[in-house]
């Protein structure tokens, strides 16, 4: 809003950098930019303000899907007025010379423009969307569109007005439907909840019988094993009974050499000793024999001899 201060006869009118005045007098410009500030007589001008800065305008309609369901669309559109002499043209910006008011509402009539036009291109690409993908890609489908639509607006260009942006904030369903799909979508999470659950299990009961099976297996093979050491240890110990037997029969048949010789050794010298005795007289044996016997008898140290003992002796000699 332009700052104008009154005096007889006279205004002065201080504008803004984002404010477009256009001073006409008598049907000529006199004045026509932004961020003007002149003198001007109120009886005799026609002025016009016209915003060029960016301006936000929210909207939140209703539409329908494919599948006749409704859902709530809120977006918001920004613009600015490129042309402004020819925005004051086709709309009225006039404000009021003396307080500088605008006399009407130009910009709800922007508004209601831009309004009519992106509701139009957002219905369009709802009606042939089902709820469910409107609500997965109707955000961006409905801001492509809708900006598009704006962008080669006949309309907007012929009143000097550009779209800058366009955002999709949400689209809606009804409360009973969102509350249906949000139920739909908590059983849907739920499953793949349980069904990863169960995946997860029947990992690991497959990891269980993998570990048992490699388990049995380890003890197959080293039953097998064993049985390989009990046969090999049988075979060993039959070796060695073998061999001990073996060497057990060359001791034995060693042994038996040995005494035979022994034995015909001894009655080598046997007969030996007898071969030396043959020729000898039966005397002579006799006495050999009794030092032999002699030399067997115990030590005497002392000898008694009785007359019992004399008696006979000399009874013997006396009769020879």
């Amino acid at each position: 809003m332009a700052d104008i201060t009154g005096y007889p006869g006279l205004r002065h009118l201080r504008g803004t950098p984002t404010v477009h005045v256009r001073h006409l007098k008598h049907g000529k410009v006199v004045h026509d930019g932004t961020g003007l500030s002149f003198w001007f007589r109120p009886r005799s001008a026609v002025l016009s303000e016209v915003p060029v800065d960016d301006r936000e305008l929210p909207m939140l309609f209703h539409a329908r899907t494919a599948d006749f369901q409704d859902v709530t669309v809120q977006m918001t559109v920004t613009y600015r007025v490129a042309d402004p002499a020819l925005a004051a043209s086709r709309v009225d910006f006039s404000i009021d010379p003396g307080t500088g008011a605008w006399r009407g509402d130009p910009l709800a009539q922007i508004a209601g423009l831009l309004t009519e036009s992106a509701q139009q291109h957002a219905l369009d690409v709802l009606a042939r969307s089902p709820l469910a993908a409107a609500l997965v890609d109707g955000v961006r489908a409905v801001r492509d569109r809708v900006g598009e639509g704006l962008g080669g607006d006949g309309r907007s260009a012929q009143t000097g007005i550009t779209v800058v942006d366009v955002r999709v904030v949400a689209i809606r369903p009804e409360p009973e439907m969102e509350k249906a799909l949000r139920t739909t979508a908590r059983e849907q999470v739920q499953q793949e909840a349980d069904r990863a659950t169960y995946e997860r299990r029947a990992r690991a009961v497959e990891r269980e019988r993998a570990i048992g099976e490699n388990e049995l297996q380890n003890q197959i093979e080293l039953a097998k094993r064993e049985e390989q050491l009990v046969v090999q240890r049988g075979t060993n110990a039959k070796r060695q009974a073998e061999d001990a037997a073996a060497a057990s029969a060359i001791e034995t048949e060693a042994k038996a050499n040995t005494l035979r010789e022994l034995g015909e050794a001894r009655a080598a010298a046997e007969s030996a000793h007898l071969a030396a005795y043959r020729d000898v007289s039966p005397a002579l044996l006799q006495g050999l024999a009794l030092k032999e016997f002699a030399g067997h008898l115990p030590k005497i140290d002392s000898l008694v001899i009785t007359p019992d003992m004399l008696a006979p002796l000399l009874a013997k000699l006396g009769a020879k």
